[in-house]
């Protein structure tokens, strides 16, 4: 990994949410290969432990894990200041989730739209809101933000997730105008089906919805993307470590699929 793209993060902070397994984890994975100190984010302590013990650490970097959940705002917000606090300015964010159950959007429960708001849009907003007046004072900021190739193609069974993810990409266009003058950029990148253990729950469900067999489901995802397998988390990881990098200072506001050519526009 630091061999494809050097160190260019030497001496910056990351911060990714959703870390202790995978995309997130592969991004961390690609931001402390470029020399970055990584903060890990999730709920499970003991799966973050793991996955900050396995970084790379070539430069020397003291990598940290920090346990909380982002659907509690309150509490999000008290552990991001305090991480602020103790080890000064982020220059990266990476906003990342796990998607809300299927389910088509007929019938869902009008409950399941603002939780899933709260957890991607609110907890995006509120680190965001924390980490932005460090990145400006260094004139180096990158927000990246793990959303779905559904902000172009709303995907079948997924209706609460379309909606929140459109939400998403919607609030970043907006900050990217925002924040740009200031060294700061906002972009969203877009996974298509990678092999995570997402992707393996939606196979199982629509497996069972059509008394199939989950490599029956397999195999007909696979036909319809291009590239005719599913993504590796690492694949995303690289994309997240490229916006993340001072290569990309004048790429901003911008949704990069990556799914193997699934998505059928431009």
């Amino acid at each position: 990994m630091a061999d494809m793209y050097g160190r260019e993060l030497d001496g910056k902070r990351a911060l990714v949410c959703g870390a202790s397994r995978g995309i997130g984890r592969a991004a961390a994975g690609e931001l402390a290969a470029q020399g970055a100190q990584v903060i890990l984010l999730a709920r499970d302590t003991p799966a973050l432990t793991r996955a900050r013990d396995a970084l790379p650490a070539g430069g020397g970097q003291t990598h940290r894990a920090l346990a909380a959940d982002l659907s509690n705002l309150d509490l999000l917000a008290t552990s991001v200041r305090d991480l602020v606090a103790e080890t000064g300015t982020i220059h990266v964010l990476v906003n990342n989730s796990g998607g809300p159950s299927p389910g088509p959007i007929t019938g869902a429960d009008w409950s399941a739209f603002p939780a899933a708001f709260l957890q991607h849009v609110g907890a995006a907003h509120t680190v965001t809101g924390i980490l932005l007046p460090g990145m400006i004072e260094a004139g180096y900021g990158r927000i990246i933000n793990v959303i779905s190739t559904s902000v172009k193609q709303p995907l079948p069974g997924l209706g609460v997730s379309n909606t929140v993810r459109g939400a998403m990409a919607n609030w970043a266009k907006t900050l990217a105008a925002e924040v740009a003058a200031h060294g700061v950029t906002v972009n969203n990148v877009l996974p298509g089906a990678t092999r995570t253990e997402r992707l393996e729950s939606l196979i199982a469900a629509r497996a069972e919805k059509e008394g199939t067999s989950a490599e029956e489901v397999e195999r007909a995802m696979q036909a319809a993307i291009p590239a005719r397998r599913f993504g590796r988390p690492q694949e995303i990881g690289r994309a997240i470590a490229f916006l993340a990098s001072p290569g990309a200072g004048y790429v901003t506001g911008i949704n990069l699929p990556v799914d193997g050519g699934r998505t059928a526009c431009l």
